[in-house]
């Protein structure tokens, strides 16, 4: 879940910090699954059945001892500096990547869970590929220590009344006038450079010198020092960086656009709706991230049964469309029995009259729902959770920054202090 302020991170992780130093346990963790996830990012009628579900399976009673967090590099401290025995984590595609890295994550035991609850086959294809590319080592199968939950693209979110679309086909529009103060940034440093960088090479791009890939992955002094540029001639058109206020900013009017996750885009959208405005969501033409979470089980993990056991529960195709009609962000599972469930509820012609080729994400065969069989190239599906092909094939993932992590955060202090 892309909730991140660099502005409280230090804080937060000397909190972790002291947190762990006070913590004790003398429970029974046989009986016990502790789980950390991110705050507001789950269905709570999925999270309160799996005790009983997990009883019905195995004839055993876990207390599942449940904890959020809002930063990723906060949660990371508390596992790989203070040894929590969390058993279940979520963090995002760069953690995930960099915790196989330094081997914090344990092989997912698949072979524990009977076939007739097997369920970690629902996860598209499109995001077990996407995983592949975190792997440290070529001998590495990322699908054997990770599973995806959530996914989405980073764009613009903005208000019709004020902003045409055609004037956000370029990530450029950072540095439009008429849009001075107007602008909000989400307060992340690595989705922003990972976009802006693509805007400052799209001629490269275009040229073929270079691909989006790599321009995301290497992170070079030149390629930073051009973000910056972008950045602080943007400036006067950024109103302020945030992490969680800006839908009300866009809902008053107050903010016209905001480089924003598809996820908050959606939650945005529903939420100034009901307010009676009208907000819309575009991933620029310059091509974007594609940024995942997924499910691990750390290395001081004590209880590796149960805490697969939730893993494959939260595969499973009703609990997936639960979680993603909660929480307004897009599920992982897009496997063949995941697909017919959730494309019942998903694909709607009348609500969406404009199709999307989501053949990336569900395969290339028609799916079966009820009595149609669904051409995947050309799905009635919502564009803020499924973007079309065409925009897909234009995304890179992030990755972990490694020793460029200094070089991101002394630009991004730098532009934030700058006047």
């Amino acid at each position: 879940m892309k909730k991140f302020s660099i502005l409280n991170s230090q804080f937060s992780i000397v909190l972790a910090l002291a947190l762990i130093l006070c913590s004790c346990t003398g429970t029974d963790r046989a009986h016990q699954l502790k789980v950390l996830n991110w705050a507001d990012y789950i269905d709570e009628d999925v999270k309160a059945n799996f005790e009983q579900w997990y009883f019905d399976q195995t004839g055993e009673k876990v207390e599942l001892v449940y904890e959020t967090f809002d930063i990723n590099e906060t949660a990371l401290t508390k596992i790989e500096v203070g040894h929590e025995d969390y058993d279940v984590f979520c963090p995002s595609e760069y953690i995930i990547e960099r915790m196989l890295k330094k081997d914090l994550i344990l092989p997912i035991q698949k072979e524990l869970i009977p076939d007739s609850i097997w369920y970690f086959d629902n996860i598209s294809p499109f995001v077990t590929g996407k995983f592949q590319q975190m792997a440290p080592r070529h001998d590495i199968k990322v699908s054997d220590y990770t599973v995806g939950y959530m996914w989405g693209t980073t764009g613009f979110i903005y208000n019709p009344q004020f902003v045409n679309r055609e004037d956000l086909l370029s990530w450029g529009a950072v540095l439009d006038p008429k849009f001075e103060n107007r602008i909000l940034m989400k307060d992340a440093f690595r989705d922003v450079y990972s976009v802006l960088v693509l805007y400052a090479f799209a001629d490269d791009i275009e040229a073929g010198r270079v691909n989006r890939d790599e321009l995301v992955r290497n992170i070079t002094p030149k390629r930073v020092a051009a973000v910056k540029d972008i950045l602080l001639k943007a400036k006067k058109q950024i109103c302020g960086w945030e992490v969680d206020f800006g839908k009300e900013e866009m809902t008053k009017g107050k903010a016209w656009l905001n480089l924003s996750w598809s996820g908050d885009a959606q939650f945005a959208i529903e939420e100034a709706a009901d307010m009676g405005v009208m907000l819309d969501y575009i991933v620029p033409q310059e091509g974007s991230n594609v940024w995942f979470d997924g499910w691990v089980i750390p290395k001081f993990a004590k209880n590796v049964k149960a805490a697969t056991y939730f893993i494959d529960y939260m595969c499973r195709a009703d609990n997936a469309l639960a979680n993603m009609d909660e929480i307004g962000y897009v599920s992982c599972a897009g496997g063949p029995e995941a697909a017919a469930v959730i494309l019942a509820e998903q694909n709607d012609e009348e609500e969406w009259p404009e199709t999307v080729d989501a053949s990336y994400f569900f395969g290339d065969e028609p799916i079966k729902v009820g009595d149609e069989m669904l051409d995947p190239h050309a799905l009635h599906l919502n564009p803020v959770y499924y973007a079309d092909k065409s925009i897909i094939d234009r995304c890179a993932l992030m990755h972990d920054a490694g020793d460029a992590q200094e070089m991101l955060l002394e630009m991004w202090n730098e532009i934030k202090l700058a006047r």
